[in-house]
C-alpha cells in the first residue's frame, strides 16, 4: 500500500472591492495569491492505494489540485467571508466530504493548516472525530548523565551534553489530540482553547526556564533525554485532556530543528 500526499496552498483575500485574479504565476507559494489583506491556508490531501500499472500514479496530483481548488477553497472562502464564527471542525468535515466526492474513496485523510503551528485533520474512516495539532515552546537546561556509568563512560556516551553545569535548549512541543465532532454525554468536547490551557498548566509552567535535573521532580532521577521528555509530557497531559473530552494521540518534542522524538507511535 502506498500513500501519496499533496499540499495545496491558497489565500482568501478579504477585500470585496478587489477583482479576483485568475493568473497563476506562483502556485508554489499560493494560488489564489495574497492581494491586499487576507488569510493564508494549506490543505494537505493524503491518498492511499496501489500505483496504476500504466501511469505509476496512486492519484494524479492535478486531480487533487482541481478537487481542492474547485470544491474546497470556495467552501472555505464562503465561511471566512460570511460565517467567520463557524466551528473550524465543521468546515473541516464539509471539506473532507467535498474532496471525497471528487476523488473517490482513495482519500485517506486531509489536514487543514490554519497557521504554521496549528492544524486540524480528519481520517476518512473516522469522520466523526478530528485531530487538533498545536505547537508550543519552552526553554530549559538539562544535563545528560547516568549514575550507572563512571565518569569516563558518561563522557564517552554523552560528550558535551554531560557538562556538569548542564546546557540549554529552546524546546518545541507539538501536541496531537483528537475529539468528537459533537459534545460527549457530559457536554464536553476538546477545543483549541482548552488544549492550550492544559498544555500551559501541565507542561509550560512546570518546565519553562528551569534546569530539568535540578528543579523538577519528574527528572530528579530520570535522565532528561528528548525521548524521556516526550514521554513525561505525554503522561502529564493524558488525563487532563481526557477529562475535557479529548484523547491524547501523540506528543512530539524538538530538541533542535534536527532532533525530535514522538511518543507514542503506532
Amino acid at each position: 500500500m502506498f500513500e501519496l500526499t499533496r499540499t495545496v496552498r491558497f489565500c482568501i483575500n478579504l477585500s470585496r472591492a478587489r477583482p479576483s485574479r485568475d493568473v497563476r504565476h506562483n502556485t508554489f507559494a499560493a494560488f489564489p495569491s495574497m492581494d491586499g489583506i487576507g488569510v493564508y491556508y494549506e490543505i494537505e490531501v493524503n491518498c492511499r492505494g496501489e500505483p496504476d500499472p500504466t501511469t505509476g500514479y496512486v492519484m494524479n496530483i492535478s486531480a487533487i489540485d482541481e478537487a481542492v481548488r474547485d470544491r474546497a477553497i470556495p467552501l472555505i472562502r464562503r465561511v471566512v467571508l460570511e460565517q467567520p464564527d463557524q466551528e473550524p471542525s465543521v468546515v473541516l468535515a464539509e471539506t473532507m466530504r467535498a474532496i471525497q466526492e471528487s476523488l473517490d474513496s482513495s482519500v485517506s485523510s486531509i489536514r487543514w493548516r490554519l497557521s504554521p503551528y496549528y492544524s486540524l485533520s480528519m481520517k476518512a474512516d473516522t469522520m466523526d472525530r478530528f485531530l487538533i495539532s498545536q505547537q508550543f515552546d519552552f526553554a530549559a537546561a538539562h544535563r545528560l548523565h547516568s549514575p550507572t556509568l563512571d565518569e569516563q563512560g558518561n563522557q564517552e556516551t554523552f560528550g558535551k551534553c554531560n557538562n556538569p553545569n548542564g546546557h540549554g535548549h529552546n524546546y518545541r512541543l507539538q501536541v496531537d489530540a483528537s475529539t468528537s465532532l459533537i459534545d460527549n454525554l457530559d457536554g464536553l468536547r476538546l477545543d483549541l482553547a482548552g488544549l492550550e490551557r492544559i498544555v500551559n498548566e501541565q507542561v509550560i509552567q512546570r518546565f519553562d526556564h528551569t534546569h530539568l535535573n535540578l528543579d523538577t521532580p519528574e527528572f530528579a532521577t530520570l535522565n532528561p533525554s528528548v525521548e524521556h521528555i516526550a514521554k513525561v509530557c505525554h503522561d502529564l497531559l493524558l488525563q487532563p485532556i481526557d477529562r475535557i473530552g479529548g484523547r491524547l494521540e501523540r506528543v512530539t518534542i524538538w530538541e533542535t530543528d534536527r532532533t525530535s522524538c514522538s511518543y507514542p507511535v503506532p
